[in-house]
């Protein structure tokens, strides 16, 4: 049946590799079960209710992905965009949350009418290739850059950013964090990076997922002999499942279909909408194609085949998750993680999807595995990523310079769509002042891309 459904054996991969795949990306993703709740909550929203939504709509998302393409692709209220909801819309703003879910709302539809209009795949078809591996190398460096930082490796600094001091880390935070507390985890999260390191080269299958497991299990020796001690003002809590109020699911009932429209057909709804539906829209075509090249799913003229399935699963998921009352719902980037243990069809985003349902009964054991035990993951899985760099045509400087951008932009900005438009405007940029784009023959959507980019700088 699972041969029927997923087409493994067409794909070159198996049950046990798609379900070690799912397990791995659910692991590196399962954060956003704890951290999504404290983002939604400072706009007045119940935490239990967002954490349930949560789970709910990555579940929805993730299986949509699996039925509507068959791609090992899972999704969740994105990073970012849950900010920008909650800090700029309801706090800056002055809009209610039930006002901005609105907001996600109408994107959700423009986003379905866009997918089904073929709208968004003209997007992604008209990248160039060699800006399509740019992307995916950008990508790499981003996670990587969202690890280091998880696991405190990389603070802020008087530099931006600078490696992690205890004196730099209290300076930064305002607290008295010390040794027992920040500093071990660091040296957990570098013990990490190692074994995972060790385990990639000897080809050990179910690799990253071990890292994260043994790196998490060696925190839990650390807690029980002394070495690690939580301290929950300064952000480090037990490492050990918390069960003592039992398994409860938090009912919805306090945000679900909370949706005001009332503020609708102002300007500055709309200006709210754009920004939700750009930063959605280039985050996940981003996705999509910096993981899709790592996977080598893109055909040899570089498009995605069943990508209107893609695209149209977090359209629908974004709509049903404004419904739920999260934030918009996106592909997440550490789907490559998945990709990067074997995962090559909807089998690994179905297992993604269960695994989000448990953590619904399971939570405590969930929401204990800490940043600093899924950090290796995502440092390991930059480096996949950034293989891709072999791919970029150095010799020709038109496509090369884009490139850069796009990489350097990414971790940089802190942003996949800050990277894909300044890629994008460089692109058809040097190829247009040099008369390249003669004998390249591009598409009129790349410039009317750079463009609206370029527009949305001025205006927004």
């Amino acid at each position: 049946m699972l041969e029927k459904l997923f087409k493994l054996k067409e794909h070159n991969t198996d049950v046990k590799t798609e379900v070690m795949a799912g397990i791995t990306t659910f692991m590196t993703m399962a954060y956003i079960l704890a951290v999504n709740p404290n983002i939604m909550g400072a706009a007045g929203m119940d935490v239990g209710a967002v954490f349930t939504s949560t789970a709910i709509a990555a579940a929805i998302g993730t299986l949509l992905m699996a039925i509507f393409a068959n791609y090992p692709f899972a999704l969740a209220p994105g990073m970012g965009l849950n900010a920008y909801f909650a800090y700029t819309v309801v706090l800056g703003m002055g809009y209610t949350w039930e006002m901005a879910l609105a907001a996600v709302f109408v994107e959700g539809i423009i986003f379905i009418l866009l997918s089904l209009t073929n709208v968004r795949e003209a997007i992604f078809n008209a990248i160039p290739r060699n800006l399509k591996s740019a992307v995916s190398v950008g990508i790499g460096l981003f996670i990587a850059f969202i690890g280091l930082q998880n696991a405190k490796i990389v603070i802020g600094g008087a530099t931006l950013v600078e490696l992690f001091s205890l004196e730099g880390f209290n300076a930064a935070n305002g607290v008295e964090a010390t040794f027992k507390d920040a500093g071990i985890t660091v040296v957990l999260a570098i013990i990490g990076v190692i074994i995972t390191a060790v385990l990639v080269v000897k080809n050990v299958k179910g690799n990253i997922l071990w890292g994260i497991l043994i790196t998490w299990l060696l925190g839990i020796v650390c807690q029980v002999s002394g070495i690690y001690v939580p301290n929950v003002e300064a952000g480090f809590y037990s490492l050990l499942p918390d069960f003592s109020n039992g398994i409860s699911v938090p009912s919805i009932a306090p945000i679900f279909g909370k949706l005001d429209f009332s503020r609708v057909f102002s300007g500055q709804f709309l200006i709210v909408v754009f920004a939700f539906l750009f930063v959605d829209m280039f985050d996940t075509i981003g996705t999509l194609i910096g993981v899709s090249t790592k996977a080598n799913m893109l055909d040899e003229d570089g498009k995605l085949p069943k990508i209107k399935g893609a695209l149209l699963s977090d359209a629908v998921a974004t709509t049903a998750g404004s419904v739920l009352g999260v934030s918009t719902v996106t592909t997440y980037v550490e789907s490559a993680s998945g990709v990067s243990e074997g995962g090559r069809t909807g089998l690994t985003a179905v297992t993604t999807a269960v695994l989000f349902g448990l953590a619904l009964l399971l939570s405590p054991i969930f929401l204990a595995i800490p940043a600093f035990a899924t950090a290796p993951a995502l440092i390991i899985v930059g480096f996949y990523m950034l293989t891709n760099i072999v791919n970029i045509d150095f010799d020709d400087l038109a496509e090369a310079i884009p490139c850069y951008i796009c990489i350097a932009a990414m971790p940089f900005f802190y942003s996949i769509s800050e990277g894909i438009s300044m890629g994008v405007i460089t692109y058809a940029a040097l190829n247009l002042f040099t008369g390249k784009y003669k004998e390249k023959k591009l598409s009129i959507l790349m410039y009317v891309l750079a463009v609206l980019f370029i527009l949305k700088y001025i205006f927004l």
